[in-house]
């Protein structure tokens, strides 16, 4: 079992399970959770777990597995809706 933090017990009920990544992009979205202070681990079970804490630990843990399931054009028209959105209204001076 690979892990964030040796020491750290989580609390069973803040674990999720994703499921349907192969081998090597488990191990990706793993290491990109560990870059951004997510404990995950990876059990010789094949799965991969990880602690959602809060809403920003979960939608971190929905955009970096999406990356890995979701059909390129499916990515593609989400990045380009991204492009499009106004982060900061208009406003008429």
């Amino acid at each position: 079992m690979t892990t964030m933090y040796s020491n750290h017990n989580p609390n069973p009920q803040d674990l999720i399970t994703v499921v349907n990544l192969s081998q090597i992009d488990r191990w990706f979205v793993h290491q990109r959770l560990q870059e951004l202070m997510i404990n995950s681990w990876c059990p010789t079970s094949g799965e991969l777990l990880v602690e959602i804490n809060n809403l920003t630990d979960a939608i971190l843990v929905h955009s970096i597995v999406k990356q890995f399931v979701a059909p390129r054009k499916e990515l593609v028209d989400w990045l380009e809706r991204c492009w499009q959105m106004e982060v900061f209204p208009k406003y008429n001076h």
